[in-house]
């Protein structure tokens, strides 16, 4: 599929950036951003969005198919894994959760068109309205494209220009997310730039800050203090670093009949983007005391892990990858071989899968891709006492609980800084009013404007 050169991640590879052709780039946008995105309205924005939406998810779609065709080998991960992504994150766009976003973050869904009531007792005189930044730009981490991509909506409906810098590699699906809006709408694809180079290029790195509004960033805690401290004082600054996720199965619903469910579930969340970035569960912990245990349940969610490498196979991987899997297989292995407590199930020739069980509770991050730790766990005590060498990390928790005792768990994970519960299976899946790292992905970037009559 050859793309027209609109964007500068369309340039040739031999291409040279300069710092100028940043800030022409940065201000092109922001009088874009004047003449064709500030006078629309956030109902016709959300329309666009809907039907480009829409449109990936046909299969006649032309940037669908390339992304299908040629993404494997641009990203990393397998056509079935890309086409369930994909159709996961753009089923959400839809103009009824567009409107609870809006009024989840802003109180009103027209709070960024108009001046609003505030709606509270003896508040009939003053009125508001939220403004978005001048240029957002982001700078991606490059492991998963559905985050870049969000972002990028999200300043669509905040009417900002938008500069979105993606690591050396990682542009694909943005570039063809931007390139999909263009496509239904000139005047907003005109509002937004993606580019690719790798990191530490101060030059065009000032050059591109120098202009930026607001910024929002998305790599490791060293990365996003390296970024910080570059930032002009001007510049409003969002990081998102690192954050590990598990998941926790009671003992209640450890039913004979409930385990074939509970451990597809559990597959989903390791499957989904092969078990890349900060929603993906290093850990289930299994309660004891069910009816089916820990051991039986590693031992099934194996069998699926395989099941589902014939129909939904993980991508390839780098050499250090693979052998940092094969490093940690034949450790556990050692540990299996004069332990009983540690038992160990691997994809026969290759890395594809690995199932850990052990009673050793403490957190351990996993080297992902499909490699996934079961602990056995006497009661929630003890997992929390397990966690507790990543307070203040932790993202997600995927919950297999009886209606009433999941709200118990989530107040008790809530008080030790889980900033996100949700059922099994859908820990990939967060919905689009997600609050990201418990912030609010719109309320953090707008600027508050009162009017009181």
């Amino acid at each position: 599929m050859n793309l027209p050169n609109y964007f500068i991640a369309d340039l040739p590879p031999e291409a040279i950036l300069t710092p100028r052709l940043i800030t022409e780039a940065c201000r092109t946008l922001k009088e874009n951003r004047d003449r064709f995105l500030l006078p629309r309205a956030t109902a016709d924005i959300v329309q666009v969005l809907c039907q480009v939406a829409a449109d990936w998810r046909h299969p006649d779609n032309h940037f669908r198919r390339h992304a299908l065709d040629a993404g494997p080998a641009e990203t990393g991960f397998s056509r079935p894994v890309l086409e369930k992504g994909l159709d996961t994150f753009f089923h959400q766009f839809t103009p009824e959760n567009f409107d609870l976003l809006l009024e989840q973050e802003l109180g009103h869904s027209r709070r960024l068109d108009t001046f609003t009531p505030n709606g509270g007792a003896g508040e009939s005189a003053r009125t508001a309205l939220a403004v978005g930044p001048h240029l957002l730009t982001h700078i991606a981490a490059g492991n998963l494209p559905v985050p870049a991509m969000m972002s990028l909506t999200l300043g669509l409906l905040l009417r900002s220009a938008q500069f979105m810098k993606c690591a050396t590699g990682g542009s694909f699906l943005p570039r063809l997310f931007v390139h999909s809006i263009y496509g239904h709408d000139r005047k907003l694809g005109a509002c937004l730039e993606v580019a690719e180079w790798r990191g530490g290029h101060r030059p065009l790195e000032d050059a591109l800050y120098a202009e930026t509004n607001a910024l929002t960033a998305t790599g490791s805690d060293e990365t996003l203090a390296a970024i910080r401290a570059q930032l002009p004082a001007k510049v409003r600054f969002l990081g998102y670093g690192r954050r590990l996720s598990f998941a926790l199965v009671t003992r209640e619903v450890l039913q004979p009949e409930n385990t074939a469910d509970l451990v597809a579930r559990a597959a989903d969340d390791i499957i989904a983007w092969d078990q890349q970035g900060c929603l993906s569960p290093h850990v289930i912990y299994v309660e004891e005391k069910g009816q089916v245990d820990a051991e039986t349940f590693a031992s099934q969610l194996a069998s699926e892990l395989a099941r589902r490498e014939a129909v939904e196979p993980r991508g390839p991987l780098t050499t250090g990858e693979a052998a940092e899997i094969a490093s940690r297989r034949s450790l556990l292995e050692t540990l299996a071989t004069h332990r009983g407590d540690v038992k160990l199930w691997t994809s026969p020739g290759s890395t594809a899968w690995t199932v850990v069980y052990e009673h050793d509770l403490r957190f351990q991050p996993s080297c992902l891709n499909r490699f996934i730790y079961v602990k056995t766990a006497p009661d929630l005590a003890a997992v929390l006492q397990g966690i507790d060498n990543i307070q203040g990390k932790i993202s997600t928790v995927g919950l297999a609980a009886p209606p009433e005792r999941s709200k118990e768990l989530a107040l008790r994970f809530a008080r030790e800084g889980v900033l996100r519960l949700c059922p099994l299976g859908r820990m990939q899946v967060p919905p689009l009013t997600w609050r990201h790292d418990g912030r609010p992905p719109l309320g953090d970037l707008v600027t508050w404007v009162d009017f009181e009559t």
